[in-house]
């Protein structure tokens, strides 16, 4: 073969027929800089088919930033602009030129330079074009969107546009819009962005939206709305939506339809996350009809809904490492929330008087209750086993016996366990869902064949309370609802005290109790609340009186600081119930641990003193702190 010089010279052109000279970028740069605007519109073609078809030059991001450089933001506005009109000679190539030549460099350039004003200042442009683009030229105008919005300060220029009604209009055609909304919004929510003017484009745009989609099934918008609602900041949302009626009316068709899966996931996702945003005015549509018919829509959800569930888990312990778990498990967990909402509902309306806004039939009730039930029980299943599958390998193992970890090639394992790559069960929010929807039906519900099944779970709920925080899953509201009816009854207490229940929860308490005097947050101050009516139910069982280890309380209860002034309604019930169990635990020490403990016993006394004064608006608070003082005044005089 001949590979000589000649041959080389030959050959070298027909290898670079495709790749533009300096001289040919040069001309192109130069028409798109002249100052008339057939030799740029001449220009944008010329660059448009030289990027197009020269991959090298793609490559080249030198070059392609001098280009873009060469290109004229008002020019491209007004060929948008030019493009946008109804009639006129070679509008609609302005319009697609214009979209196909900015997306082509949003698609070349980094990130630093989409996030610039020369890309962020076409966003008002293209929204008002887009209802005049066509076929592929929208296509390229919705990801372009999409690209853009993606910044903060693409999602910035996006919110200040304000109308967005073009894109919502088409949006039952082109679900890349709804997702340019969700985008947009939620990366608006972390920029520096105005919030009444979010607040404002959200409340129309969803206006909006769900006229455009009237007519359909709504599928996608409800997939949108599952979404969107469980991760938006709901300081941003409307406070009276006119739209959520017709919301939930697309929830209702699609669940009387016999829908397929994409829709059973799409109303369950949606009616989860609605009723999480507006728990009181989604529940009095979901829940309440006007209707005399025996079943009503409230008893179908909710029926269908546990159906699901029962359906589901039995098998979902083999899907963990599936790709399809995570859609799997994100229903159910919006399943297990409608039901915990449905639960909360329910006990409302019978705590109130108001069942005859609940037109649910007694007969139905009784089935539903039944159902729950029976999902509970297989509820409890499931979380023992992924429970022992994660952590401990046989039911109830305690962690001090469980297998330490083994080295291998390829990391390290223990042995006994095995879990989700994804997730472990302390991380999935399906666990969470579940836990507390388990948690809230096993303490309205006096069932005392569930609660038995139930206390099986008593050290996991222990290690989940132990294991939260603020910054992953808090599971320790739930567990503490559910720790509240597993101690009514012997068994339960038994494994609260064997799992070191007293230990953990006094611990979480004492810590609430801040010497410095500072009070606790409401939030805080609630779950020591919790805290106190489980060790205040498990000291009065006991039968032998208060063990050493629990006067530690006595001790951390003496240290406090309760000079703070003026706490909130429930700060001060929380002051009030921690010094309601010190109480207990006193009454029921002996004589001789209260005599250790005398010094202590002074301190806590003085408490009572400074509470009595602080609280003074609420009757039954004062009637507390009354019998307090009463109780503490007669463990003194025994001293």
């Amino acid at each position: 073969m001949d590979t000589g010089p000649g041959n080389s010279s030959q050959t070298s052109p027909n290898t670079n027929t495709n790749s533009p000279d300096a001289a040919s970028v040069a001309k192109i740069k130069s028409l798109l800089e002249a100052k008339d605007d057939t030799q740029r519109f001449v220009g944008l073609a010329l660059l448009k088919s030289v990027l197009d078809n020269t991959p090298e030059l793609r490559q080249d991001e030198q070059v392609v930033q001098d280009l873009w450089a060469s290109v004229s933001p008002r020019f491209l506005d007004r060929l948008m602009k030019t493009g946008s009109q109804p009639s006129g000679k070679d509008v609609k190539e302005m319009l697609d030129l214009a979209v196909s030549v900015i997306h082509t460099f949003a698609a070349l350039l980094p990130e630093a330079l989409r996030a610039e004003d020369k890309f962020t200042g076409r966003i008002p442009g293209l929204i008002s074009s887009v209802l005049y683009s066509s076929g592929e030229t929208t296509e390229l105008l919705l990801k372009l969107l999409h690209t853009l919005v993606s910044t903060p300060e693409g999602a910035k220029s996006f919110v200040e546009v304000g109308d967005v009604s073009s894109l919502a209009e088409i949006a039952p055609t082109h679900a890349t819009v709804l997702e340019i909304f969700s985008f947009a919004w939620l990366n608006g929510m972390a920029s520096i962005v105005e919030k009444h003017v979010l607040i404002s484009q959200v409340a129309d745009t969803m206006q909006s939206l769900v006229a455009s989609f009237t007519g359909t099934d709504g599928v996608t918008l409800l997939e949108f709305l599952g979404n969107f609602l469980r991760q938006v900041d709901p300081a941003i949302l409307p406070h009276q939506p006119q739209w959520l009626e017709t919301v939930v009316g697309f929830i209702q068709n699609l669940v009387t339809s016999r829908p397929n899966l994409a829709a059973r996931s799409a109303y369950t996702n949606a009616a989860a996350s609605v009723l999480q945003a507006y728990t009181a005015q989604a529940s009095k549509l979901l829940f309440t009809e006007n209707t005399k018919d025996d079943k009503p829509f409230a008893y179908l959800l909710i029926n269908l809904l546990l159906i699901d569930i029962r359906s589901s888990i039995p098998t979902l312990l083999q899907q963990l490492n599936q790709p399809d778990y995570a859609a799997l498990s994100r229903r159910l967990a919006s399943a297990f929330d409608v039901i915990s909402i449905f639960i909360g509902h329910l006990v409302r309306c019978l705590e109130d008087d108001s069942m005859e806004t609940f037109t649910m039939s007694p007969d139905s009730l009784l089935k539903l209750r039944k159902g729950i039930s029976e999902t509970m029980s297989v509820t409890v299943e499931y979380l023992r086993d992924r429970w022992d599958a994660t952590f401990a390998g046989a039911m109830g193992l305690h962690p001090d016996a469980r297998a330490s970890n083994t080295e291998t090639w390829t990391g390290s394992r223990q042995t006994l366990a095995w879990d989700s790559l994804a997730h472990s069960a302390d991380e999935d929010p399906l666990i969470l869902s579940a836990v507390r929807a388990l948690a809230l039906w096993l303490r309205e519900e006096d069932n005392e064949t569930l609660r038995k099944e139930a206390t099986g779970l008593t050290d996991m709920l222990l290690e989940l309370y132990q294991s939260s925080s603020s910054d992953k899953l808090d599971f320790r509201s739930a567990t503490l609802v559910g720790l509240e009816a597993l101690i009514t009854m012997q068994e339960g207490r038994e494994l609260f005290l064997r799992n070191d229940g007293w230990k953990i929860l006094s611990k979480d308490l004492t810590s609430l109790l801040d010497p410095s005097g500072k009070n606790a947050s409401d939030a805080d101050a609630s779950r020591g609340i919790e805290i106190v009516r489980i060790l205040l139910s498990v000291a009065e069982a006991e039968s032998s009186g208060t063990p050493e280890e629990w006067m530690d309380l006595i001790t951390a209860a003496a240290a406090w600081d309760a000079s703070a002034q003026a706490p909130s309604s429930t700060v001060a019930e929380f002051h009030v119930s921690v010094l309601q169990l010190c109480c207990a635990l006193l009454v029921s020490a002996s004589r001789g641990m209260r005599n250790r403990y005398r010094q202590s016993i002074g301190a806590v006394n003085g408490i009572v003193g400074q509470l009595s004064k602080s609280i003074t608006g609420n009757v039954f608070l004062k009637e507390d702190m009354n019998d307090i003082k009463s109780t503490m005044d007669n463990v003194l005089e025994e001293l």
